[in-house]
């Protein structure tokens, strides 16, 4: 059995594995991720700087990812490559027929906190021996853009995360 890839937001969040792989069409060149995490994070209001390292830690380290023998493990364990997309539409709340999103960040602040965020997902990837034997990457969306996104995953696999 194939190893399954996941997706996840934050201060919000969310988590779902993939079998094939994903392709950001965004990119001048579309990217290709394999087996891994697909990460769509969304910050509310109260996320700061001290909340980075514990998402980073949080989803890099969950046990999702299917091995090849059945087994859970981390995406650092896999290893896997790691596709971050900045996804503000998950902090909204239905009003009536219209989606609202007063509980996200501002844009300044939100776009901060994603680079930091992304910044630390590479160092932690960098710095796992499994990661760099295997040649993972993390790849990344752009903050405030629409964005295009094709995946071919191994079933409906989503998790949501809040901190």
């Amino acid at each position: 059995m194939a190893a399954q890839p996941h997706n996840t937001s934050f201060s919000s969040g969310r988590v779902v594995p993939s079998f094939l792989g994903y392709t950001f069409t965004e990119a001048p060149e579309p990217w290709l991720i394999q087996r891994g995490l697909v990460i769509y994070i969304c910050f509310f209001k109260d996320a700061d700087e001290d909340l980075i390292p514990k998402i980073v830690n949080m989803l890099l380290n969950v046990k999702l990812s299917e091995n090849e023998n059945g087994e859970f493990v981390s995406v650092l364990d896999l290893p896997g490559d790691v596709l971050i997309i900045p996804q503000a539409t998950l902090g909204g709340k239905p009003k009536g027929r219209k989606m609202q999103y007063h509980a996200n960040i501002e844009k300044e602040k939100g776009l901060e906190l994603y680079s930091q965020f992304v910044t630390l997902c590479e160092k932690e990837l960098a710095a796992n021996s499994k990661c760099v034997e295997a040649g993972v990457h993390v790849k990344h969306g752009t903050y405030g853009n629409r964005q295009v996104l094709k995946l071919d995953t191994n079933g409906p696999y989503t998790h949501l995360i809040e901190f």
